[in-house]
């Protein structure tokens, strides 16, 4: 079933058609979802029903594809596979620019400008291989994140493994999280945070905990744990909620971009960021994922001395996740997105191999590392 739903992905990107596989985290299940025709929707009221790929300007529109097809499949457990593909080519000039934005970050937040912000660049590797084989490896190597390949002929195509959610909405219920903080893993050691890593993950709390205090109800949140995602070590907060009035459309606003993508406050970082950057971010950093699916839940109940009876209840589900770890895929090439969080503590150059870290979610499917 999994080789006839990747054969029917390979025929819609022939017919250049909308598509979409992803498998949630720590799920044993891909989902495709295949659309008839190359017309770009939008999600404008978030009252659609699809796939949304947001991008990383708030502004901007947000493509919905609608799903007029949706197969699932089980995951083969297979062996990994490796590519001889191009490593990165780093130049030293990439490096130069990204420490000098760094400093710039930096001396802005020394002046008050802002608190935190987020900057990032992008990697170019020559000679991909195909790009659903780069799928089949994500899904291998990484378990415990939401893994995806997105096609839209007027968009462009994207691959990654996130391990952020934005939020998730199960009828009333809204679960969302707070990631910051990078640290690599390494074997048999304990991870170790530092005053930077803990005060960049407090700021994405308290901001999320303040877009959401006057829209939700019993808004709880738990300890900081230490979480594994492939290499790196981040930083999490979960947080739940009851929203009663509000529409899912003005919850997903007032949450994106949060400072773990964006900075604080919002307007200032997001125009920090798109002038000097040097490049767009397009969906780099913007959110993916179901609006509005139905779910279905079947309960038994027992009962003494009846016969068993099964209750079937519908509900209706959204899953976003933060576009992060990940790549566009352009003909041939690869463009990789990576960044970090900047604070008052910032050391420019362990943020430049924080970047380096990143990197390699990516990179080791085309190559090991």
């Amino acid at each position: 079933m999994f080789a006839q739903l990747i054969e029917k992905s390979e025929e819609q990107l022939a017919q250049n058609l909308p598509f979409v596989l992803y498998r949630k985290p720590k799920s044993m299940q891909v989902n495709a979802g295949f659309q008839n025709t190359s017309e770009l929707y939008y999600a404008k009221t978030f009252e659609e029903r699809g796939f949304v790929f947001a991008p990383f300007n708030s502004e901007l529109p947000i493509v919905l594809m609608q799903l007029d097809e949706l197969v699932k499949s089980d995951i083969p457990v297979v062996k990994e596979e490796s590519f001889e593909s191009k490593a990165a080519n780093i130049l030293e000039s990439d490096k130069d620019f990204h420490i000098q934005l760094v400093k710039k970050g930096i001396a802005e937040i020394k002046k008050g400008v802002f608190k935190k912000v987020v900057l990032s660049r992008k990697i170019e590797v020559d000679g991909i291989t195909n790009p659903f084989s780069l799928f089949r490896v994500l899904l291998q190597k990484y378990s415990s994140a939401f893994c995806y390949l997105w096609y839209h002929p007027k968009v462009g195509m994207w691959l990654g493994a996130t391990p952020e959610i934005l939020m998730r909405l199960e009828n009333k219920r809204l679960t969302t999280m707070s990631l910051a903080g990078t640290k690599p893993y390494v074997e048999k050691e304990e991870v170790k945070w530092e005053a930077k890593e803990l005060e960049e993950q407090e700021l994405v709390t308290e901001y999320i905990v303040k877009a959401l205090r006057d829209r939700v109800e019993k808004l709880m949140f738990s300890k900081v744990e230490s979480i594994k995602a492939g290499s790196l070590w981040h930083l999490r907060t979960k947080l739940t909620a009851d929203v009663k009035n509000e529409s899912l459309r003005s919850i997903v606003k007032a949450l994106h971009p949060t400072p773990a993508v964006c900075g604080m406050p919002k307007k200032v970082t997001q125009s920090f960021i798109q002038k000097e950057e040097n490049y767009d971010r397009l969906y780099y950093t913007g959110y993916l994922g179901e609006l509005n699916m139905q779910k279905e839940n079947l309960r038994t109940t027992r009962r003494k001395n009846t016969e068993n009876r099964a209750y079937k209840t519908v509900k209706t589900v959204s899953n976003l996740y933060v576009n992060l770890r990940c790549m566009q895929i352009v003909k041939e090439s690869a463009l990789i997105y990576v960044g970090g969080g900047i604070t008052k503590d910032s050391n420019p150059e362990k943020e430049w191999q924080e970047t380096v870290n990143k990197s390699k979610t990516m990179l080791s499917i085309l190559k090991p590392l």
